[in-house]
């Protein structure tokens, strides 16, 4: 059986839907899984060892569709379930599938008028009906994430002395939306509470000041990471920190799949939303009670109300973790 799978953004979510993936392989007997995404996302597949074949949206949708017609695919899995993708699916007649409930009208509801009728259901677990026509289950792994060999961090040769493997905290600093970020000054505060804990700073190119002014103010045993590796580097110092603590962002799903303890901050999302850490020990960091939250589903630049309490009143000097 030839399946396509398709999920075209973003990072978290294309981790979120390793489960599947894996279950897609290891259960239907000779099973050929083929996932279709954007270029971008690429890397996340070179090593995994469940998805024989990669199509990337790298020009035009028709060309895209013409390469997957030639497949001659069994079954769609759409993880997706946008525009583009249900396209797709309608021109490639004749091939059965199925999209994942998305639960817009639920999410609207939340969002618009603070109404939670969502089920208690993580987002796994979504898109695993998707696929539930191939009869296959939960095996209980989580989630996956494979690092090439040549990414892995070698700390004694990368960080500066004092970090070791399992004797330090990963701060994931960055998020693509603002209203999902501690603004510079709680992540100020938030590091000085860790002391005298070692912390690595993660993020993108675009963190790297933000990580720049922790690193000034804080004065403690910090190192900036924020730009200095690839995302799979960044994979391998989450997976040899004690525990990390993210956003409500790719990084904190990576860190999922390596079954790290998980301190993860909230701001205008709530975890109501089915994307909360998955199969792993996690707190939720939020401030409960605000009215206006969740005020997105995604995120703003800005905050809607101008006072962002959802950030600035979060409660950072608590009792963290002693190092093993």
């Amino acid at each position: 059986m030839k399946i396509l799978v398709l999920r075209f953004s973003s990072i978290g979510d294309i981790v979120l839907t390793t489960p599947v993936v894996r279950q897609l392989k290891t259960q239907l007997p000779g099973a050929q899984v083929h996932f279709a995404t954007k270029p971008v996302y690429r890397s996340l597949f070179e090593a995994s060892p469940y998805v024989d074949k990669l199509h990337l949206l790298g020009g035009s949708l028709g060309e895209l569709v013409r390469e997957l017609r030639a497949e001659r695919f069994d079954f769609i899995v759409d993880l997706h379930n946008n525009l583009r993708t249900r396209l797709i699916r309608w021109q490639l007649p004749g091939v059965p599938g199925r999209a994942f409930d998305k639960l817009n009208w639920q999410k609207y509801l939340l969002v618009r008028f603070k109404i939670n009728q969502l089920p208690p259901v993580h987002i796994v677990d979504r898109y695993r009906a998707a696929a539930a026509p191939l009869g296959i289950r939960d095996d209980g792994a989580g989630l996956d994430y494979f690092i090439p060999a040549s990414q892995e961090v070698d700390l004694a040769a990368d960080l500066p002395a004092g970090f070791r493997p399992q004797r330090y905290v990963a701060v994931a600093i960055g998020a693509q939306h603002a209203t999902k970020r501690l603004p510079v000054e709680k992540l100020i505060e938030l590091v000085q509470n860790l002391a005298p804990r070692p912390v690595v700073l993660l993020g993108g190119p675009e963190d790297e000041s933000t990580g720049h002014v922790i690193v000034l103010a804080a004065k403690s045993l910090i190192f900036n990471g924020c730009g200095r590796f690839s995302l799979h580097q960044s994979a391998s110092l989450l997976r040899q920190a004690q525990f990390v603590i993210s956003h409500d962002t790719g990084l904190m799903h990576i860190a999922s799949a390596f079954k790290k303890e998980i301190y993860s901050v909230w701001g205008n999302t709530v975890p109501q939303f089915g994307m909360y850490p998955y199969r792993t020990r996690f707190e939720a960091l939020e401030v409960l009670g605000l009215s206006c939250r969740p005020c997105s589903k995604i995120g703003f630049a800005q905050c809607p109300q101008g006072h962002f309490k959802c950030m600035r009143e979060q409660a950072l000097g608590r009792d963290w973790p002693a190092l093993g």
